[in-house]
């Protein structure tokens, strides 16, 4: 039944070929749908409602809030017209219904200022296809006595489906693949069944980056699944508009609070400041920048700390999608003497895993995740899965109250190969996840084991403790020694150096000079070099040259010589050479010193660490986890199959030539 009516609405499209691309019929179908749907809902009680108004507009009492408690609708009209009395009067069909849209309660009406109504009304006015369009969707009934909520809320996802399929070059902004969806919802609700399944459980489910809303009417339609008495409370926000009008129709057919779905950008403009929620999920932007927004958050991260959303750091400007993550798990309901909690499953790109290195916004977020035991798994999707990349992506999953056999570890799911080609590709995605798939990679997690490679069966799953993903950064000094021989070469590019292209002409001059007398002499002591350095310039005509000259001259005359005399400080420590400075990545599973002496001294003994300068990083390397070497084919190999190739391509030359 419910698949007839979305076929028999999205039928109405016909109507709009010739004005209307097949990618812009979404435009008007879901729109006139969802107006439809509400007409019918406020049906019994418009009589009603429109002599309550009057009576209320005469005591000039707010009807907002009155209206909807005596009627017991989370929304209202109060316009004279309604779809059986529109077709009643087809030369002002234009002007009545955007009477009636307008007259709609301000929490209903701005759906359609997303949709940007009165601008269709005006196009299908102008080819007239207006009075058809409302004829058509008169003649379908969409009462709940007649379509269920669950029945519409199916129908509306489908036709929000067939839209994203006929606007590949969007869809990939605000639509998710609903076969990715049901894998994190999967995952997300895998070890709740015993909660979930009670009679009367009440759950929220929200989505910062809710797009049309299928993550939350997945979420939903999986729940009830599970338990028909089980009562899911959405929550949703999007910054654009379209997204936002859709998702909040869908909203409006489940029954929902249609109060629960915010217009806005989360970054800067969180929706639902105050609130937390029982599961988190979202496909926030790939790779989008988020300058427009780094005011904002900069001030919340300077000032508010972990007070705020984004106390652990920031990462750099080009990829925001970290932000989101952050930002869900400010939304995640706190851990009470072992009970509550929240868990949240994320789509991400590469990026997040590895980019920044120790001590960047990026790493910092990372550690601070891992070790508040908040990262619980993560799964690598095929590539080609989305509508507008085939990049590769990863579903994050996170859990503040992880069960005792997870507490501490974090397993990597490598999904990668677990897909089935779709017959017809939509966009860049090529791939989809079979439900086969999708319980093979549940198995997975809940399996929560190593699965070593074979050549037969690489492994999918590897479970590690959360500090193995961490590492120490070092800093590798060794002794600055120098031989100084001056020629010039070297006298030019002291002179080339910008400190000294400033001072005088005399000046430069008076250093030409100074060091050309000193070509054909080598010093391998600093101190000895700067000595006759200083007499030479004197002689030269500079009596008191400044510390910053003398240092900017040896600095640019001096190179490496292991033979040199090492160059000590005033305490007799020997001093860094910047240009051997170099760094190495220690496991925090591993001793610094001993890791040091097996692996640096060995080739460089003269060397040490600069302790103040370590950082701590963290970094996820899933694909070097799950790499599987594949030996080059044999050389013979190689050489046969060349031998047959010369020998078709020369008989195909011996006929042309003949």
């Amino acid at each position: 039944m419910a698949q007839t009516n979305a076929n028999l609405i999205w039928k109405i499209a016909d109507l709009l070929r010739g004005p209307y691309q097949p990618n812009q019929y979404g435009d008007v179908i879901l729109p006139f749908t969802i107006l439809r749907r509400l007409d019918c809902i406020l049906e019994p009680t418009k009589d009603e409602v429109l002599t309550e108004y009057k009576r209320l507009s005469a005591t000039k009492v707010d009807p907002d809030v009155l209206l909807k408690a005596k009627f017991k609708l989370p929304f209202y009209n109060t316009s004279r017209w309604s779809f059986a009395s529109l077709i009643g009067d087809p030369e002002g069909v234009g002007d009545n219904l955007i009477d009636y849209i307008e007259h709609f309660s301000p929490n209903v009406r701005d759906v359609f200022d997303g949709f940007g109504m009165l601008d269709e009304i005006a196009n299908l006015a102008k080819s007239d296809r207006l009075y058809l369009i409302v004829k058509e969707f008169a003649a379908i009934d969409l009462h709940p006595n007649v379509v269920t909520q669950h029945d519409m809320g199916y129908i509306f996802e489908e036709l929000i489906r067939k839209f994203a399929e006929s606007n590949n070059a969007q869809a990939g902004d605000h639509f998710t693949p609903r076969e990715v969806i049901a894998l994190m919802v999967d995952i997300l609700f895998h070890t709740q069944d015993e909660v979930l399944t009670k009679p009367g459980t009440v759950r929220t489910i929200y989505d910062p980056a809710a797009g049309t809303g299928g993550m939350l009417s997945t979420a939903y339609d999986h729940l009830v699944d599970m338990n028909p008495k089980a009562r899911p409370v959405l929550y949703g926000q999007d910054v654009n508009p379209r997204s936002y009008a859709m998702c909040k129709s869908d909203m409006i057919v489940k029954g929902q609070d249609v109060d629960n779905i915010y217009l806005g950008d989360t970054l800067t403009d969180d929706g639902f400041r105050n609130k937390r929620f029982d599961f988190l999920l979202s496909n926030p932007p790939f790779g989008v920048a988020w300058n427009t927004q780094q005011k904002t958050v900069n001030d919340e991260h300077e000032q508010r700390g972990f007070a705020g959303r984004f106390g652990p750091g920031l990462p750099r400007v080009s990829d925001g999608s970290l932000l989101f993550l952050l930002h869900l798990i400010s939304k995640m309901q706190p851990v009470k003497n072992g009970e509550g909690g929240s868990r949240l499953a994320i789509v991400l790109n590469g990026s997040p895993l590895f980019t920044g290195g120790a001590g960047s916004g990026e790493s910092n977020i990372r550690q601070w995740i891992i070790e508040n035991d908040l990262l619980d798994s993560i799964i690598a999707l095929p590539t080609d899965m989305f509508y507008n990349t085939g990049i590769s992506t990863y579903v994050w999953v996170l859990d503040n109250n992880k069960p005792a056999k997870r507490k501490g570890k974090v397993q990597l799911i490598n999904g990668v190969n677990m897909f089935g080609k779709m017959r017809k590709s939509l966009g860049s995605k090529r791939k989809e996840l079979r439900p086969d798939d999708i319980e093979r990679i549940c198995r997975r997690y809940d399996g929560f084991r190593n699965e070593h490679d074979t050549d037969e069966h690489p492994a999918v799953s590897k479970v590690f403790k959360g500090e193995e993903f961490g590492y120490s950064t070092i800093t590798v000094e060794r002794p600055l020694q120098l031989r100084f021989t001056p020629t010039e070469d070297k006298i030019d590019e002291v002179l080339a150096q910008k400190s000294i292209e400033r001072l005088k002409p005399s000046e430069q001059a008076a250093i030409r000079q100074a060091l050309t007398g000193l070509i054909g002499w080598e010093w391998k002591a600093r101190n000895d070099f700067i000595t006759e350095l200083k007499d030479a310039l004197r002689n030269a005509g500079l009596p008191k040259p400044p510390a910053p000259l003398v240092k900017t001259i040896w600095s640019t005359i001096g190179e490496h010589d292991d033979e040199a005399i090492i160059v000590t400080n005033s305490k007799g420590d020997a001093e860094p050479d910047p240009s051997l400075r170099d760094t190495e990545n220690i496991p925090l599973t591993e001793d610094i010193d001993e890791y040091f002496a097996r692996e640096v001294l060995p080739h460089v003994p003269d060397a040490w660490i600069d302790h103040e300068k370590t950082k701590i990083g963290y970094e996820i390397p899933f694909t070097r986890h799950f790499y599987r070497y594949v030996p080059p084919r044999p050389l013979e190999e190689i050489q046969k199959d060349l031998r047959v190739l010369v020998a078709e391509i020369q008989a195909m030359l011996s006929e042309v030539g003949a």
